[in-house]
Order: structure tokens, then sequence, then C-alpha cells
């Protein structure tokens, strides 16, 4: 058993040493006016949005460095006498080498320097530029922090929509999350619906769509790398959230945290429904209810300053009920899925040494998605009750070593997972008249991957960064992948703009779904068979330019991803349940462009995401289930394909404690069935508007989709069938925060 072999030995490695990728450094050089190192300057590193902390006193050759730092905005104050205090601003991003320098100025009476360096909140060695999402966008921006709410991505991040109720970025939904740097794997697609945690728990999210290093594998058209809340952010505080609003929806969480200097713990638990819970199949909203309940904790220890203990849980119960048009209504079909999401990931943070890095990442993470068919009424022969019932157990770690030496930042790491799919199919008719096929299959799988990767900051200009990531999958079938990626970062002097470059290989392993037996007979008499799943492989090339003028960044950037054996989903028959396939080739390719602005007075901040893109397949079925019908030639368009989507909007802090959110998004129409046609285009908008009542009140009134417009989404064979946009919705949201 060539895997658990393989099992055994990541579980050991990971014992031993790896690093979590929500971590950067912040380093710099400290100089007086006539340009001389300055020493024992007293250097402090703060965070924007917590009491998170740490003070070093700068050597002899006026250099300091902050090693492990956690990604999100920070403040880096400088004291020293005889020299005026100063202030720098940042934004870190993972694996970030973030350096500063302070030229001092001789002290006058209560002067402090406050230094907004533009270069400082740009990733100028890194071949893309990520998008990074704090805790205060999400809380204002309308409907983001909703427990099935993804507008935190969709809202700020280009070629991001939702659609048949997944997420879909640069053409593609198979995306990974990291939660504080920690993968939580998955390898199957379209099966779920719900939401892994709450976004009220999430401190920063970090979200990368393209020119990845060496690090991330797995599903790759997105990588979202979640900060949670620590209890930094708390001082032995609660807060209740309690929300009403259209069609019945509640959402109402219960949080508390609090902190020493060496501990922090956060916890909270959550709970949601509605009436109105899936996209609807028709203009009617029809056996559309759903609710959930969530629980979420986060544990910190210090334990020295040179070791750090993360512990991180989370589950979640998620019940819906499918859409009916009123034809399905009216024949009695009451259809429902059931979903269940649970994680725990630990890990131990150890610092040898300026510059060195290690930590361990043990994780496990249990995934499923029950999809039982329900009926009222008659019996009719001609409707079918599926039940598909799906678990998945992964058990894994994470193992890495980062090294920051003089120009490079290198890091070489081991990942591996077990996988363990308990799956059940089944499908009887509604009168009886067919005996019942049920099939039970348990496969396993595994995947093991080695990356080395290193950042090579060639002048202080030019930055490269090269890697390769290695991978072997192993299950029903046996796969290989040697990827490689490398990119360039040129910053251009004077004008800070940067210009990036990138290439690489990507590996996405299979589902493990497997059909055999009466099912796969049931299929051939429909027509279809079933062909073993392989792994998707990508080629991805991108450019871009990064321009940041007066506070404001503006980022434009062309991609193109070419996929062999591209993951998508079809029925079977009429019944409802969802098998992966993959498409012999795709192409997925376009422009990006967006616009963010600073806090303009301390009170309004803009930002807008645009993507022009195509993504269209080509040949015929090559794994899952198939029809063997041989494919047309040249390219057709894959049914998530819509040339231009916008989002943008503001931020405004009022008077009086009051503010307000506002966002409208643009979509230019999916594509109408087989294409070449397009839906026509659709605008939403959505507003929100608060009040803080003293320290402890606060109340929220938002509005979703506020012109009630109602149009036909996408009309594509998934889950639910076709779709249309959700009507107005109007909430009314209270918090409450107290000590205890």
């Amino acid at each position: 058993m060539a895997y658990k072999k393989a099992l055994v030995l990541g579980l050991l490695l990971s014992s031993l040493t790896a690093v979590a990728t929500i971590f950067g450094t912040v380093s710099g050089l400290i100089h007086d006016p006539q340009h001389r190192p300055v020493q024992g300057a007293q250097v402090t590193l703060r965070a924007a949005n917590s009491a998170w902390t740490k003070s070093i006193t700068s050597g002899d050759s006026g250099e300091f460095r902050f090693d492990a730092v956690p990604l999100g905005e920070y403040s880096v104050t400088l004291e020293i006498q005889g020299f005026a205090p100063e202030e720098q601003k940042l934004v870190l991003s993972s694996g970030r080498d973030a350096r500063l320098h302070f030229s001092l100025t001789v002290a006058q009476a209560k002067e402090t320097v406050e230094v907004t360096d533009t270069s400082a909140a740009l990733n100028s060695e890194s071949s893309a530029n990520p998008t990074l999402v704090s805790r205060r966008q999400i809380s204002e921006t309308p409907g983001a922090d909703q427990t099935n709410s993804l507008s935190m991505i969709t809202n700020y991040v280009p070629g991001a929509y939702m659609v048949h109720d997944q997420l879909h970025v640069r053409g593609g939904h198979q995306v990974s999350w990291l939660i504080d740097g920690v993968p939580v794997p998955n390898t199957n697609i379209a099966s779920n619906v719900g939401p892994q945690f709450d976004p009220k728990d999430i401190d920063y999210l970090e979200v990368q769509r393209g020119g990845y290093s060496a690090e991330y594998g797995d599903r790759t058209y997105g990588v979202f790398n979640v900060v949670t809340r620590s209890g930094f952010e708390r001082d032995r505080q609660a807060e209740l959230v309690a929300s009403y609003g259209s069609f019945n929806r509640t959402e109402d969480q219960f949080s508390f945290g609090d902190h020493t200097d060496r501990f922090a713990y956060y916890g909270s638990i959550s709970g949601n429904r509605t009436d109105l819970g899936l996209e609807t199949s028709s203009l009617e909203n029809l056996n559309n209810q759903s609710a959930g309940l969530g629980g979420f904790t986060s544990l910190t220890f210090n334990r020295t300053p040179n070791n750090q203990l993360r512990l991180i849980a989370s589950s979640r119960d998620d019940h819906y009920h499918v859409p009916n048009d009123p034809d399905q209504q009216a024949a009695g079909i009451r259809d429902v899925e059931d979903e269940r999401d649970d994680l725990v990931n630990f890990s131990w943070l150890h610092t040898t040494g300026t510059g060195t890095v290690l930590t361990v990442s043990p994780f496990y993470h249990f995934n499923r998605a029950h999809y039982t068919g329900g009926y009222v009424g008659q019996p009719d022969p001609n409707i079918i009750v599926p039940d598909d019932d799906r678990g998945s157990n992964y058990v894994g770690g994470v193992v890495s070593l980062a090294i920051n030496r003089g120009k490079h930042m290198a890091r070489a790491g081991f990942q591996v997972f077990g996988a363990r799919d308990n799956q059940v199919f089944g499908i009887v008719t509604s009168d009886g008249s067919n005996p019942p096929l049920t099939q039970r299959e348990t496969p396993w799988g595994n995947v093991e991957a080695l990356f080395l990767e290193d950042q090579y900051k060639l002048t202080s200009w030019l930055t490269l960064n090269g890697g390769v990531r290695l991978t072997h999958f192993g299950s029903t079938i046996s796969e290989n992948a040697v990827d490689p990626r490398v990119g360039a970062a040129i910053r251009v002097p004077r004008l800070h703009w940067v210009v990036r470059g990138f290439y690489g290989r990507y590996y996405q392993a299979p589902p493990l779904l497997t059909v055999n037996g009466p099912l796969l007979d049931q299929a051939a008499q429909q027509g279809f068979g079933f062909l073993p799943l392989r792994g998707e492989r990508d080629e991805q090339h991108e450019f871009g330019l990064t321009i940041p003028l007066d506070g404001w960044t503006f980022e434009v950037s062309n991609f193109r991803t070419g996929a062999k054996n591209f993951f998508d989903h079809d029925v079977l028959g009429n019944s409802n349940i969802f098998f992966p396939l993959t498409i012999a080739r795709a192409r997925i390719r376009g422009w990006e462009a967006t616009a963010t602005s600073p806090r303009i007075a301390g009170r309004a901040q803009f930002h807008a995401a645009f993507s022009h893109q195509y993504a269209e397949g080509a040949g015929g079925v090559t794994g899952g289930l198939t029809d063997f019908t041989p494919p047309g030639e040249g390219y057709f368009f894959l049914d998530h394909d819509q040339r231009n989507t916008l989002s943008t909007g503001f931020n405004l802090q009022l008077p009086w404690r009051v503010w307000t959110g506002f966002n409208a998004n643009y979509g230019s129409g999916f594509v109408d069935g087989g294409g070449p046609e397009h839906l026509p285009s659709h605008t939403t908008f959505d507003l929100s508007l608060g009040k803080s009542f003293g320290e402890n009140w606060g109340v929220r009134l938002t509005g979703l989709n506020l012109s009630n417009h109602r149009y036909l989404l996408d009309n594509s064979n998934t889950f639910g069938g076709t779709h249309y946009v959700n009507p107005r919705e109007i909430s009314l949201q209270v918090k409450y925060r107290f000590r205890y």
C-alpha cells in the first residue's frame, strides 16, 4: 500500500518542519541626515486592526528585521533621542519581504514625521500582485458578511463571479482555500454549494489568481489565503450580531476573544436561515429554504519569542431545499441537499536566527454532500428519486523551510495528504416500478508534492522568481507531474511602476469518483458511459503592470491559460446526481484591470475590478460521464463564459458616526445554451447604511439588487437547472459588543 507509506512518511516529516504561508517579513535600514547608519533606534511594528505588536532595536549597521509577520496592514514607528519620530505604513502579502528605508531628520518641538511610501504598500517582488481584502471592507461591503455570501471576492477580484451557486475565477471553479496558511484539501468539484466558514470570522483575505509560486498546487484557478480572527483584536470582548430581512432571512453570530502578550483566543457560533437559499430556477421562489449552523475557534500561544503555536478548528452543517420551477413543484419533487464541513489544523512556528523560519502544520478535513430526492403526490414511473451521499476524509501535513539571506528568499517544502471517499449512489422511480439501483464505493487516494523556489533580488529594481513543483497522485490511476514556474518583477525607477511577467504549469488531482455495477448499467441504458478521471494539466502565461499614483493603485494584466483534461460536470439523465467530467482541451484568456484608492480625507475609499475574457473548450469528454458523441470542430464556449464583468463601488464615512457602502455589478451575459449567442447584459446595485452608537451598539441597513432586476443568469445543465438572479433583499442588522 504505497499511499499509506507515503502518508505515514509525510506525517512524520510534518512533525519536524514546515512554514505557513500567511507570513512575510518586514525589514529596513535607518540613516541619519548624513546617510550614516543609526544604531539603537526603537522600531515598533503594529497591526492596523488589532493589538498585535513587535519591537526591536536597530543594529550596528542601522538595520532591523521582523520575521514571521502575518499578512495584513501595519505601521512601523521609529524613535531615537535627538531625531523626530517617524512612521511608515505598509500592506504585507504572504511570502513578501517588505523593505523600508528611514532617513531621519533632526527633532523639532513635538514633531512627528509620517512617511507615505507607495512602494511599501506595493509588492514589487512578486510575479503577480494579490488582492487583499480586510475585515473592515468585509463589514462595509453590502451583503459581504452574510454566511452564504462571497461578495468579499466577487466585488474586489476581476473575473470572479457566482453562477449556478458556485464561485468562478478566471473561467474555472477549482479554487484552493488556505486557513492561516494551511491548505484545506478538496479534490471534489461541483458537489458542494455551502460555505466553509462565516466571513465574519475573517481578519484578512488574500486572493491570488495567477502567477503562483511553486508552493501552491491542487486547485489553481484561484487561491484564497484566509487570515482568521485571532483574539488580538479583542480585549475580553464579546459581540452579538443579529439580523432579519426579506424572505425571513436571519444571520446571527455570537463571538468572543481576548489576549495577553503571549496568548490569544477567539471563538464564534453562527446560525442562518432563509426562504431564499439558492439561485431560483424560475422567476418564482419555490422549495428554496436553507439553514446552517457553524462554530469556529482560533488559539495562538507565543511560547517563546521564537516559538508560536496555532490551532484552528471549525465545523459547519448546512441544509438546502433544491429550488423547483413551477412544473417540478406541481409534479411533487422536493429534493434536498445536506452538507457538512469540518477542519482542524495545527501549526508550530519556529524562527531560528535572522531570516530562517520553520513551522509544523498537520491538518484534517472532512467534507460531505448528501443529495436526497424527495417526492409527494401520486406515484409516477417517469419521475426518478435520486440519492447521492459522499463523505471525504483528508489527513496530511505540509512541510517547508523558508530562508531569507541577502538577495535570496528561498523556500523548500513537502506536502502530503491521504484521501478516502465513502460514496453511495441510489436511484429509484417514484412508483417503484423499477428495482432500485444502489452502489457503494470507498476509493482511496493520495497526493505527495515537493516544491522548491527562490526569489532573487538581482538589483534594487529587478527581482527574479523561479521554482518547480513535483506531484504524485495515486488512486485507481497513478500520475506524476513536474511543473516549472518562472517569473520576474521590474520596478521602474522614480515612477515606482512594476512590470510583471510569469510562466507556469499546474497539475490538479482528479476526484476519486468511480462508477461501476448497476449504476453503470443504468447509465449505459441512457447512452452514457464512465471513463476514468485523470488530472487536469494547465499552462499559464501572464504579464501585467502595476501603477501607484498619489496613494491610488492601478493594475492591468493579460493572461492565457491552456488546459488539458479540463474539469467540468454533468448530470445523469434527469436524476440531478452530478458527475465530474474532463474535456480534452480548454483555453481561457483575457485582460483584467483594477483600481483602488487610499482612504481619501479619512472618509472615502473607491474600488473597481474589470475583466474581459473568453472561456472556451475543444475536443470530446476524456474522463467521467460521457455519451461518447464525437465533438464538433474547433472551440466552443464553456457554460460559464461571459465576456465582460465590472464591479465598482465605494465606502464612505459620514458625520455622526454614520457610514455607507455601495457596489454596482455588471455582466455582459453568460453563454446561451450551446452558444455562440450570449444572454443579455445585466446590472445590479447594492447599498449598506450603518451607524454606531457609542462603543457598544451598531446598526446596519442593507439592500441587495435594489432595482429588483430579475434576469436569467444562466441555463446550463448544472445543480438545480436554470438559474435566475435573486430578487431584491432588504435586511437590518444589530451589533452589540460588551466586555466580560
